[in-house]
């Protein structure tokens, strides 16, 4: 009876024949490879993120006021709703990872060479999406970490010249960051970017169906657009397999070790936040980034002033550039890592940039260290001999904070230079304009200091010397 009712259903939608030619179309014998199961792994955390998020939307509530409670509720009062929570939050990290090592993987097969630019093209957007996805993901959670990370990109990105101030204002839904601003990014975050990835998705496995998966790169088989149709299509009819169910063996296995890391880990480490309820009032100096967006947390803090504007505003058009325009530099020719070693450096090279980077933004040592002004007193050697105007320029560094972005004595934050020796680089007025009027990464105090504080401040800088070097002059006097 069953079987009647499956094949009248098989009649009328040609379900078989829609499973042959796509789960079942032929690839390359030696696809059925440990290298080619990234793409698989990421299409399962993909869905995983569908399923996950629409369980979450039953609960959650896009609000300012209701949003923090309501992930405070799936936290301590829904039945498993943590567990929920980690496993779309764990499945999201893992398909930033996965997704990444499949375009390593794809980048160093060459697979992105004749005739497959589109399918290299339509991946680099996917990938961008899902770290959209991954961004707008953390703006759901509506803490503190949200609230001050969406500041800094809203900063960023109000540094575009001529249309920054109008760039600010679409991505806020206006001009401070307030309800309307999380009911923007849930409309992103639930049905604009997974749209379009579904879309983007769609047209990459159609392009994989069309180009074919790329074969095991060989050393010295070069590709030639006037023979390579040719020669795949022969390695097709000579050593090609059905995807199903000859070689997609590996990418099963892979794919239940990926689900059983995600239930592990969301078992284990639990949810991420919500870390604070948003208050614009509380200053939070460090937001946290996730893990895959701490390499440009770590690198834009690193930068100094004069390049941060600068580097902002090109470094991820270029490198978005390249990406794009990869299939068309390099076209044909050599597809094998072995032939190729530009490639190879060029991939460790980012890796380890990346990997560096992401464990500095781990612990961010040139950020304010916000304990510094209560937990660190000024150090013994800067306080005999001093007259009564500097030791109060002594209490107005502590009690400003100004050592939780600059070290005395090797104490204090690293975000701006140490205080020790202050007085032979910068003059009197330099100190003084440099106190009010700010600069670099440095705010202006000149509203937050009486104009005896900056006085008394600025004496004090000026016996932060070593005792046989003298204070910086003015060469003009």
């Amino acid at each position: 009876m069953l079987r009647k009712i499956a094949l009248w259903i098989d009649e009328r939608l040609r379900v078989s024949e829609l499973f042959a030619s796509t789960a079942g179309h032929t690839v390359p014998a030696s696809a059925g490879s440990w290298f080619y199961v990234f793409g698989s792994g990421t299409l399962l955390c993909f869905v995983l993120q569908i399923v996950t998020g629409i369980c979450l939307a039953f609960v959650y509530v896009p609000s300012a006021d209701e949003a923090y409670t309501s992930l405070e509720y799936l936290n301590y009062q829904q039945p498993l709703g943590w567990y929920l929570r980690a496993l779309h939050y764990w499945g999201s990290n893992f398909m930033v990872s996965i997704m990444a090592m499949h375009m390593t993987q794809v980048f160093l097969f060459g697979a992105f060479k004749y005739p497959r630019e589109l399918t290299w093209i339509s991946g680099c957007i996917l990938l961008l999406l899902t770290l959209g996805m991954a961004f707008t993901g953390q703006i759901m959670r509506f803490d503190q970490d949200a609230y001050w990370g969406l500041g800094i990109g809203a900063s960023i990105m109000g540094r575009t010249p001529l249309i920054g101030p109008n760039l600010v204002h679409l991505l806020l839904a206006g001009p401070i960051i307030a309800g309307e601003t999380l009911s923007r990014f849930f409309t992103l975050h639930v049905f604009v970017i997974p749209g379009l990835l579904i879309a983007l998705i769609s047209l990459h496995l159609r392009l994989v169906l069309t180009k074919g998966i790329n074969e095991y790169p060989v050393p010295g088989h070069e590709v030639r657009k006037e023979t390579y149709l040719e020669e795949y299509e022969s390695l097709l009819k000579t050593e090609g397999v059905p995807f199903y169910p000859k070689a997609i063996g590996k990418d099963l296995v892979f794919s239940g070790l990926v689900m059983l890391g995600i239930l592990f880990c969301a078992a284990y480490f639990g949810p991420k936040g919500p870390q604070g309820i948003p208050d614009p009032t509380q200053i939070r100096a460090v937001p946290s980034p996730d893990f895959f967006f701490l390499w440009i947390y770590a690198a834009l803090a690193l930068l100094p002033p004069y390049m941060e504007t600068f580097l902002l505003l090109t470094a991820p058009v270029v490198g978005i550039a390249l990406l794009l325009v990869l299939p068309f530099i390099s076209n044909t020719g050599e597809k094998s890592a072995r032939r190729r070693p530009v490639a190879v450096l060029g991939v460790l090279l980012v890796f380890l940039t990346l990997g560096t980077l992401t464990h500095l933004g781990t612990y961010a040592p040139w950020s304010p260290q916000m304990e510094a002004w209560s937990g660190n007193p000024t150090p013994v050697q800067y306080v005999p001999g001093r007259s009564p105007l500097e030791l109060q320029g002594a209490l107005v560094l502590q009690n400003k904070q100004c050592r939780n972005c600059h070290s005395l004595g090797g104490e204090g934050g690293l975000r701006g230079p140490a205080l020790d020796g202050v007085a032979t680089r910068l003059t009197r007025d330099q100190l003084v304009r440099q106190v009010i009027q700010g600069g670099g990464n440095m705010p202006a105090y000149g509203k937050n200091l009486a104009p005896q504080e900056v006085t008394a401040l600025v004496a004090f800088m000026q016996t932060l010397r070593p005792a046989d070097v003298p204070v910086a002059r003015d060469s003009a006097k």
